[in-house]
């Protein structure tokens, strides 16, 4: 039986900037601005959606008299990607087999 695939994490640039923090687990607005290729309206739009959910936590500061916009990724985040990833192995192997 396939899994139920997560809708909030089923959308292209919410789970790239997932990916992304899984790995660094910290990441500032302007890095995932130029990994993810999006706009900054849209980036801030998807970023506040998974603040929302618990995914991720948004700190908001100064560096050298810049704006400074910090994203970490929150345990509650982490299963949901984890768990995510399991559902969509789910729909590529064959008849539900596990490997």
């Amino acid at each position: 039986m396939k899994k139920r695939l997560d809708p909030l994490l089923h959308n292209e640039l919410r789970l790239a900037v997932m990916s992304l923090l899984i790995s660094l687990e910290k990441a500032d607005f302007n890095f995932l601005l130029k990994e993810t290729g999006a706009t900054r309206g849209n980036l801030s739009v998807q970023l506040t959606k998974l603040k929302e959910a618990g995914y991720l936590s948004i700190e908001k500061s100064f560096k050298d008299n810049y704006p400074l916009t910090t994203c970490q990724i929150e345990s509650q985040g982490v299963e949901a990607f984890e768990a995510y990833v399991e559902a969509l192995q789910s729909f590529l192997k064959p008849g539900g087999k596990k490997s």
